[in-house]
């Protein structure tokens, strides 16, 4: 089985990308490789972010590599929290405090529309290759669910009626965005 690198400490991420290749690719974690950097995310873009770290594990591992950098866009906030996804409240990468924010800066809105959109930078032998994952969806007034992490509780994809949090992983990989760009970069390794 090949071995391919995902850039990342997040072992939520790691987990559900693992799922989502395991007849495919070994998957392997930062830690896996030895790999304990810290990657500064320091572009003002997803698709910079997620080629910083795969650029930085291909440069100095000499492995396979893709990285993914997610972010809420929220229509009423501008877009935010994007690519701030992860530190929007403060730099300590807290996950509720960053949750807590959003519901703050989202009350009495009645425009409530967001996407979760996920960009991955897959460096095969020197090459990078870019895919993108989507979904829409709404943020809702109060956390709903257990499951998953970063703000899955407080968003409802377009047409269901269970937040990310309350699905089971199987189900929320069908349809979520790091899901949905995952199955590109799937559908791409296969045709090499």
């Amino acid at each position: 089985m090949k071995k391919l690198v995902f850039a990342t400490n997040n072992k939520h991420k790691l987990f559900e990308v693992k799922e989502l290749l395991k007849d495919e690719y070994e998957v392997l974690g930062l830690s896996d490789i030895g790999c304990f950097e810290d990657i500064a995310e320091t572009s003002h873009t997803l698709e910079g972010n997620a080629s910083l770290k795969s650029t930085y594990v291909y440069k100095k591992y000499k492995l396979n590599c893709f990285a993914d950098d997610t972010g809420l866009e929220v229509e009423a906030l501008d877009g935010k929290p994007g690519v701030f996804s992860a530190r929007y409240a403060d730099k300590a990468h807290d996950f509720e405090a960053n949750l807590q924010k959003v519901l703050a800066e989202l009350k009495g809105k009645s425009n409530r529309k967001a996407r979760f959109r996920t960009a991955i930078s897959l460096i095969l032998d020197g090459k990078e290759y870019f895919f993108e994952g989507i979904v829409n969806g709404n943020i809702i007034t109060e956390k709903c669910g257990t499951d998953g992490f970063g703000y899955d509780p407080i968003f409802l994809p377009e047409g269901h009626k269970q937040t990310f949090a309350e699905m089971e992983l199987s189900e929320k990989n069908m349809i979520s965005h790091r899901g949905r760009a995952v199955k590109k970069l799937i559908e791409f390794l296969k045709k090499i």
